[in-house]
């Protein structure tokens, strides 16, 4: 209709793997999605690695799980042979998120043997974490073997926790991350995002991925657009409203220079409510 208002929209930057169980988690909840991913995500160049992780899963005491990329990846290349049928009995699987612990469950793993941030955690990560595994499953891991399955690189804190209390640590790299490439859709939506501030909250949920935003000014560009006109990534951060899962992501944020940061746990019930404070008529952090 005529003089009609669209509505503010939840702008998804996950990778593209997870953009649709997101935007189905949200629409449950009444919020209004479109999905821009910021990370590429491709499996590991070299997979050597990943066979000889699962040929030691047997006698791998803790095998941690960054994301659910890491998940997706380690149990869609398991090798054909040689490897447990099931998850292992003596081993301990671990996370730091909500979706990764579902996408472990989905592929067989025991919820009893999955630790994870307790729910009242005032931040889903590592340092989070540490105290669960300690519970569970002790503080002195000498002779134990744990393997951290991530991307290509990654935080070393739980690595060297693990190690300090004794434990043998391996990683492998499952997955690359990459800087995006937009197509026409993809430019299309990052310029009407900037242009459009009060019309879009972003969901942070990677520092990496608000770095590529630096990257995208290229792809951004129409080619048969005038060079000396501005790139819309040039816009006014300021006035850009965004939800963030972690206070380092936050913090990365604020560098970019967005205006107002909300921080959010990364499950969808906490999003929405984010999501509802910031597309509303006052825009108050909440306590």
């Amino acid at each position: 209709m005529p003089g009609e208002v669209a509505p503010v929209r939840l702008l998804l930057t996950r990778p593209r793997a997870q953009a649709d169980d997101w935007a189905r988690r949200m629409a449950e909840l009444g919020v209004p999605t479109v999905s821009l991913p910021l990370i590429d995500i491709a499996p590991a160049s070299d997979p050597s690695g990943l066979a000889l992780a699962w040929s030691r899963l047997p006698t791998t005491d803790l095998a941690m799980f960054v994301s659910p990329n890491a998940v997706e990846h380690f149990f869609d290349r398991r090798p054909a042979d040689g490897t447990p049928a099931a998850w292992p009995d003596r081993t301990w699987a671990a996370t730091v998120g909500p979706g990764s612990a579902r996408a472990l469950i989905e592929r067989g793993v025991p919820a009893a043997r999955i630790v994870q941030p307790p729910v009242e955690a005032d931040s889903l990560d590592s340092e989070h974490l540490w105290p669960e595994l300690c519970r569970v499953a002790g503080a002195d891991w000498t002779g134990r073997r744990a393997l951290l399955v991530r991307g290509d690189g990654g935080r070393e804190w739980l690595g060297d926790r693990l190690r300090e209390a004794g434990a043998a640590v391996s990683a492998v790299s499952v997955y690359r991350r990459a800087c995006p490439v937009l197509d026409a859709e993809g430019r299309r939506l990052l310029r009407a995002a900037l242009d459009a501030p009060d019309r879009h909250v972003w969901l942070f949920s990677s520092s990496e991925a608000i770095g590529h935003l630096d990257s995208l000014e290229q792809g951004t560009r129409d080619p048969a657009a005038d060079p000396s006109r501005p790139s819309p990534l040039a816009a006014d951060w300021g006035r850009v409203r965004a939800l963030a899962t972690h206070e380092r992501i936050a913090a990365r944020a604020r560098a970019l220079g967005v205006g107002h940061v909300v921080l959010v746990r990364p499950d969808a019930a906490a999003v929405a409510a984010g999501f509802r404070m910031l597309s509303g008529s006052t825009l108050e952090s909440p306590t």
